[in-house]
């Protein structure tokens, strides 16, 4: 009996789903699962540096209520243990070896961000494990300004540091006030949960990531043509760590793809517009 048989879903709130673990050859890898049994489960993967309390708790639980939901931490990241891998193909690897180990034999995906990176490549390595991807604020191996992210991150992390705010205010969401708005709801958000919560990433693996997410920019284009199954792109009209026009050009590339480009928006634009994302979301995965 697998894992995937066995495990009771943990209801439908973010907020006290239980932290688990599971040892997938020689690793502990840390993750939550909650939502309805049954079905195809979806796997969330998160953006550079996040832990398992970094995913939009708004986000997740409007998924959960129709879908079983799967939030993992990568190798060397908040409740996994090991050292970060330096390249999106070991994250991929490791994520695929993990979906087998929980029992399953298909999920559904949503990336954000290097999470977006980590799922394209794992579509292409593992054909028919992954039956709908979501990619949200990402961009192609080889895309635009892609290998640019450090550079572009570190001033406006200095400058979150300098006036005491969270550099996802600048990173993440654009400049008006709407936008910021959201960002100060988006980041209490991400507060309610009080207790069992994860550690954050160390300096080491933050740094480790930057290098996974610098080569993914640097390589070579990837044949996006040969995803047939649906996928779902959506992005800000102004995201400047994985620049706009990424998405536009995964969306011509991967043949069965529809696009959703949020107005006055950022990186983080479905965090902003989680209200409508979540519909839309579900709409594509069938729930």
């Amino acid at each position: 009996m697998t894992l995937s048989d066995t495990r009771p879903a943990s209801g439908t709130s973010y907020q006290s789903a239980p932290n688990w673990s599971i040892n997938v050859g020689g690793t502990t890898f840390a993750y939550r699962d909650l939502g309805p049994q049954g079905g195809i489960p979806l796997v969330l993967l998160n953006h550079w540096g996040a832990a398992l309390d970094n995913f939009d708790p708004r986000i997740v639980d409007g998924l959960a209520g129709t879908h079983r939901v799967i939030a993992i931490d990568y190798r060397g990241i908040g409740g996994s243990d090991g050292k970060a891998p330096l390249t999106i193909a070991d994250m991929a690897k490791d994520t695929i070896s993990l979906i087998h180990a929980l029992g399953f034999e298909q999920v559904d995906l949503f990336g954000f961000s290097l999470g977006g990176f980590v799922a394209q490549d794992i579509v292409l390595k593992a054909p028919g494990l992954v039956r709908k991807l979501i990619l949200t604020g990402t961009g192609p191996a080889g895309g635009q300004g892609i290998d640019r992210v450090g550079p572009v991150s570190w001033p406006l992390i200095i400058k979150g540091l300098l006036t005491l705010r969270d550099p996802k205010h600048y990173l993440f969401f654009s400049p008006s006030a709407h936008s910021q708005q959201a960002a100060m709801a988006f980041l209490q958000r991400l507060k309610e949960r009080r207790g069992n919560r994860v550690k954050g990433a160390s300096p080491n693996a933050f740094l480790r990531q930057l290098k996974a997410i610098t080569a993914w920019g640097q390589q070579p284009p990837q044949d996006l043509g040969s995803i047939h199954i649906p996928v779902l792109i959506a992005n800000g009209d102004n995201d400047i760590m994985v620049p706009t026009p990424n998405s536009a050009d995964m969306a011509r590339r991967i043949p069965n793809s529809q696009l959703i480009i949020y107005a006055d928006a950022g990186h983080g634009s479905i965090f902003q517009y989680h209200a409508e994302f979540v519909p839309k979301a579900l709409a594509f995965l069938g729930g």
